[in-house]
């Protein structure tokens, strides 16, 4: 058996949909609402736990509120089969929480309120250190504190547990903490925050990635939506292209993405060959309404 390990968020995500997204000052009404189970966090472990293969174990350590949602996720989970002895409740603390706005063809507009998510630190991950032990990867997001992201990254270093940071949402990160990182997944607007280079093309997503290795991290993968991902290891990079779909919501997309090249990356697949599986998989999750509930289970990879 193999352990994967998922460290950062869990929310609460209310989404609204529109003909358009609002612009600033503007008021418009929503045509649908509804409450889904969000946080990139908690979208990647589902996403890795429903992606895995029968050899595979997901270990999600995360913080949520004291209340309703709480129980109603930590269930939910638990129904995906992914292993909640990391997921701590806070007392007198609510879940985090979203507000996502959708538009018709399936751009979005996030809000967060961190809440629990706020106050998950490196006591916690001090307190789940076996499971940094046991795990082959890990893969954490920016959606907790920066402080926590670099000590759960120390902690798999010291493990000798292979780190997947997906640097979403966007911030600037420091030499220090990018030296921890084994392999990094941004987007185009993440990596431009991170490199200053304005990810557009092959070319400049080469740019972006001779950044990353120049910090020490030997593969990076910048995700293109439907461009596919720039895949470079040790400065040689390729251009793997996405499958053609109709999107229709992008929410989870990346977060499927890098469950996905987690788990493809742990049974032994090369970089390009976990990339092409992810892709796959992240392109049928934009043809699907919701966060975790867009996530395809394996073997609707292959229908």
């Amino acid at each position: 058996m193999s352990t994967l390990l998922v460290v950062g968020s869990a929310n609460a995500d209310h989404v609204l949909t529109f003909d358009d997204l609002p612009q600033a000052g503007e008021t418009l009404i929503s045509q649908q609402y509804r409450l889904e189970l969000g946080g990139k966090g908690a979208n990647q472990a589902v996403a890795a736990a429903r992606l895995r293969n029968a050899k595979q174990t997901i270990s999600f350590i995360s913080a949520l509120g004291d209340d309703s949602n709480a129980a109603m996720m930590r269930n939910t989970w638990a129904a995906d089969g992914i292993e909640l002895e990391g997921c701590y409740q806070i007392a007198d603390q609510s879940t985090g929480t979203a507000m996502i706005f959708v538009n018709q063809q399936g751009e979005n507009s996030i809000g967060v309120v961190p809440g629990a998510n706020a106050y998950l630190s490196a006591v916690h991950f001090q307190q789940q250190q076996a499971k940094f032990a046991q795990a082959s990867y890990m893969l954490i997001q920016l959606e907790t504190s920066l402080e926590s992201v670099k000590a759960a990254l120390q902690l798999a270093r010291q493990h000798q547990c292979i780190s997947i940071l997906n640097p979403a949402p966007a911030a600037m990160l420091s030499k220090e903490l990018l030296s921890l990182v084994d392999i990094i997944t941004p987007n185009e607007t993440e990596a431009y925050a991170l490199t200053g280079v304005e990810v557009s093309d092959q070319l400049s997503a080469s740019k972006a990635a001779d950044y990353f290795h120049q910090q020490g991290i030997n593969k990076v993968v910048i995700t293109l939506g439907n461009k596919g991902a720039y895949v470079s290891e040790q400065g040689k990079g390729q251009l793997i292209p996405a499958p053609i779909v109709n999107a229709i919501d992008t929410v989870a997309a990346g977060d499927t993405f890098n469950g996905a090249l987690m788990v493809a990356l742990d049974e032994g697949k090369s970089l390009q060959e976990a990339v092409i599986f992810a892709n796959k998989a992240s392109s049928i999750a934009v043809t699907r309404h919701g966060a975790q509930s867009s996530i395809p289970y394996r073997d609707q990879l292959n229908n």
